[in-house]
């Protein structure tokens, strides 16, 4: 019998102890059941068949997102079960590319609250308004201001499927209970003039606040929650690149934070480049790679790949030099005035010059996309890749799908399947010539699950790189062979719980090895962190 005092229609009612049909005879008569449920009685497995069923009539993703997200709401026990061995199934349908659309829509479809939602009118009282929130031992908070949702640009509120999505992926990935899990929106308003003349849109319609007024909403938040949650990590989530590491310089060595566009996003493509270099017969320390866009996400990579670099004994301008850009004007170049400062230390003594020409005269071994800008891997892109690599590297990363640079069909047809090929963003299995390729997803949920884990065990003061890096090496040495031969830098999803147990163990490690830890280290770090690890099933 489940340690709670819920019964009847309210026990029905809690996401968190509803088994509906699952609950026995016994249970029905002690806990005041009888007559509220049909007198057969199923188990878990019986749920998880006919809700699969159920899912798999939808005529469409948003409609299938739609059924998970109720399912969510009524029954977290299944809906993690079902999506934990179902992951390669539901994961494009909880996260992206779905959530992409889910964003949009996100006022047309809701149907329950979900969520902590803060607007300027809150401001002096987010402290106060915190106790609303039932659960008192939150572990991870995932806040975005929906400025800069995946590729699509401002979705103002419509962005909370965002800090949804991210925090289910925390639970199915990496087992931090779901009652553990915080999502939160900060609505500071919208500059998408078609979302605040939306007379269902959900959020503050007014333009964005921004300078002073926006900075200490920020701080009174985190302010907030430090004190609320003091074992709190906070994961920001596609802020505008501006904000994103104005926040993330403010806080990094203040509280445990990190921004998941930036530092995720850079360990997971690491650990994807690193997981190159076997079959493309590289050293690592050799390589050259070049972005296209310099936004957060490709900046966050080079700033990591910098690190990594110096790590195999380069000085910081030889790793440097190593790391070009080519943004909307061009190649990121000295004398240019038009960089944001997270730009200038990739500013190169070089001239100016478009993309094609620059793949030319740099001629790199990784080519890094992150423009939210479909098609830029063209053709000519992927043919000139090839005319100076045998096996060249090329990362479409950016998301939902339908803004990957390239598609992985058409990678693998213009270099003759030669390319080694990942993506943000899932693709089907392609055949070319007489092989079958699966290409890798360079899926953040590799990394932000594993690094929470780690750090809530450890309970860690701050994120440091050198996590990062751990768990950009460890992501890279759980690809097997077999994965790499199919075509894959990224181990398969199906994996991706026992992926998380071994990054959370390395970033543990580094955190009681730098002194960054406050609980002691157990004698067993990989069983300690193993048992953490919540399983969904019926009690």
């Amino acid at each position: 019998m489940s340690a709670h005092n819920l019964r009847g229609f309210d026990l029905l009612s809690s996401v968190r102890h509803n088994k509906g049909t699952a609950f026995n005879h016994q249970e029905r008569e002690a806990l005041g059941l009888r007559g509220l449920l049909p007198p057969a009685v199923f188990g878990l497995d019986d749920h998880k068949r006919r809700a699969l069923a159920n899912i798999r009539r939808k005529d469409s993703d948003i409609e299938r997102y739609v059924f998970m997200q109720s399912l969510m709401g009524r029954n977290q026990t299944l809906f993690y079960r079902l999506v934990i061995d179902h992951i390669e199934e539901l994961m494009p349908i909880i996260y992206t590319p779905t959530v992409g659309q889910a964003c949009r829509e996100f006022a047309h479809i809701f149907r329950q609250p979900r969520g902590f939602y803060i607007s300027p009118s809150d401001k002096g009282d987010i402290r106060t308004i915190l106790n609303n929130w039932p659960e008192k031992d939150i572990r991870v908070v995932v806040i975005t201001d929906g400025e800069r949702i995946l590729g699509l640009g401002d979705l103002g509120t419509n962005g909370m499927g965002i800090p949804i999505g991210k925090l289910a992926l925390y639970t199915a990935c990496a087992g931090i209970p779901p009652e553990q899990c915080l999502p939160v929106m900060l609505d500071v308003g919208t500059n998408n003039q078609a979302l605040r003349e939306d007379p269902l849109y959900l959020g503050t319609p007014i333009p964005r606040i921004r300078g002073e007024d926006y900075i200490q909403l920020v701080d009174e938040f985190v302010t907030a929650i430090q004190d609320a949650f003091p074992k709190a990590l906070i994961q920001f989530e596609d802020f505008l690149t501006p904000n994103a590491y104005a926040l993330l310089n403010t806080y990094r060595n203040q509280v445990l934070c990190f921004n998941d566009d930036i530092q995720g996003t850079a360990a997971v493509a690491l650990a994807g480049v690193y997981a190159s270099c076997k079959p493309a017969g590289k050293q690592f320390k050799d390589l050259k790679v070049m972005f296209l866009g310099a936004g957060s996400a490709a900046t966050g990579i080079a700033d990591l790949l910098k690190v990594a670099l110096m790590a195999e004994g380069l000085s910081e301008p030889e790793a440097l030099a190593r790391l070009w850009f080519v943004d909307v004007s061009g190649l990121v170049v000295k004398g240019r005035t038009d960089l944001m400062s997270h730009n200038l230390p990739y500013a190169h003594a070089h001239t100016q010059m478009p993309f094609i020409e620059a793949i030319e005269d740099i001629k790199p071994d990784v080519l890094i996309g992150a423009t939210g800008c479909p098609g830029t891997f063209n053709q000519s892109v992927i043919r000139k890749m090839c005319e100076h690599n045998a096996r060249p590297v090329i990362f479409a990363l950016s998301n939902p799908t339908s803004q990957a640079e390239c598609t992985a069909e058409q990678a693998y047809a213009w270099s003759n399947g030669h390319v080694i090929f990942a993506s943000g963003s899932p693709f089907a299995p392609v055949e070319y010539d007489g092989n079958r390729y699966q290409p890798g997803q360079g899926n953040n949920a590799y990394i932000f699950p594993g690094i929470g884990l780690g750090a809530i065990v450890a309970e860690a003061k701050l994120i440091s790189d050198e996590m990062f890096l751990a768990a950009a090496s460890t992501l890279a040495q759980c690809v097997t062979e077999e994965e790499v031969a199919a075509g894959s830098v990224y181990p398969k999803l199906t994996r991706i719980r026992e992926v998380s147990l071994d990054i959370a163990v390395a970033v543990a490690k580094t955190a009681y090895a730098q002194a960054l830890a406050q609980s002691e280290p157990p004698l067993n770090l990989r069983e300690t962190i193993a048992q953490r690890m919540y399983d969904p099933h019926y009690e």
